[in-house]
C-alpha cells in the first residue's frame, strides 16, 4: 500500500479533530465504550496494547461509515505481528538508551553527587529524545492498521514525513485529548470509562484526515478494514 501514498507534511487540524471526535462518539456511544473496554482487556496480554488500540480504529471506521460494527472485533489478531515488532523496537531502543547510565553508575557508585547529577541529567535528555520520536512515530499505528504496511522502517519514514513541522502541534493535541478522556475522573471516578474513549477516537480523526492529505491513488484515505 505504500504506492498509494505520497508522503509530506500534514496540516495537522488540531481542534477539527477533536469537534469530529465528539460528533462521531454521538453516532454509536454504546459500541464506542464497550470497545474501549475490550481494548483495555486486551491490553492486560503483553504486547497486545497496540493491536487492541488498532482494532479500536476499524470500529471507528465503521462507525464513522455508517456500518454495523461490534466490540468483539477488537479481539482480532490480524496485525499483531507488525504491532509487536514495533514495540519490540521500541523496547530495544530503550534497554540501549538505558546502558550508558547503567554503565555510569557501576563506575561511580560511591560517588553519589555524581551518579545523582548524571542521573538527573541523563533522564531528562533520555525523555525530551523520548518523546521527540514517539511524535515523529504519530501516524505508525495509522500506516498499520489502514494502509497495511508492515515494514516498520518504511512505515518510519512516512510518519516523519507527515509529522515534519508539526510537532509541538501534536504534541499539544495529545495533551489536550489526554486531558478530556480523563475528565470521568475528576467527574467521578469510575467515569473514565465514559471518557477515555474519546482519547482514542480523536486520534482516529486525527489519523483519517491525515491520511486523506498524503494519499494519491484513491480519492479514498484510509483503506477499508472490513475485508
Amino acid at each position: 500500500m505504500e504506492a498509494q501514498l505520497n508522503p509530506r507534511r500534514v496540516n495537522f487540524k488540531f481542534g477539527e479533530y477533536i469537534s469530529k471526535a465528539i460528533n462521531l462518539m454521538q453516532k454509536d456511544f454504546v459500541t464506542f465504550l464497550l470497545s474501549f473496554l475490550c481494548l483495555m482487556l486486551l491490553s492486560l496480554i503483553p504486547f497486545c496494547g497496540m493491536m487492541a488500540a488498532g482494532n479500536f480504529y476499524k470500529v471507528c471506521y465503521k462507525i464513522d461509515q455508517g456500518v454495523p460494527a461490534q466490540a468483539g472485533e477488537v479481539f482480532n489478531f490480524d496485525d499483531f505481528m507488525p504491532y509487536f515488532i514495533f514495540q519490540l523496537c521500541v523496547i530495544v531502543g530503550l534497554i540501549i538508551a538505558l546502558i550508558p547510565m547503567g554503565i555510569f553508575m557501576l563506575i561511580f557508585h560511591d560517588n553519589d553527587a555524581a551518579a545523582g547529577t548524571f542521573m538527573l541529567v541523563y533522564f531528562f535528555a533520555f525523555y525530551i529524545v523520548l518523546i521527540y520520536l514517539l511524535l515523529q512515530a504519530f501516524y505508525i499505528p495509522a500506516l498499520i492498521t489502514f494502509k497495511r504496511i508492515t515494514d516498520i522502517k518504511a512505515a518510519w519514514n512516512i510518519s516523519k514525513v507527515m509529522t515534519k513541522g508539526n510537532l509541538w502541534m501534536i504534541f499539544f493535541f495529545s495533551i489536550a485529548v489526554t486531558i478530556l478522556g480523563e475528565l470521568g475522573i475528576i467527574l467521578c471516578g469510575i467515569g473514565i470509562f465514559l471518557t477515555a474513549p474519546f482519547i482514542y477516537v480523536s486520534h482516529y480523526e486525527a489519523f483519517k484526515d491525515g491520511l486523506a492529505q498524503v494519499e494519491v491513488a484513491t480519492p479514498q484515505a484510509i483503506e477499508s478494514p472490513l475485508g
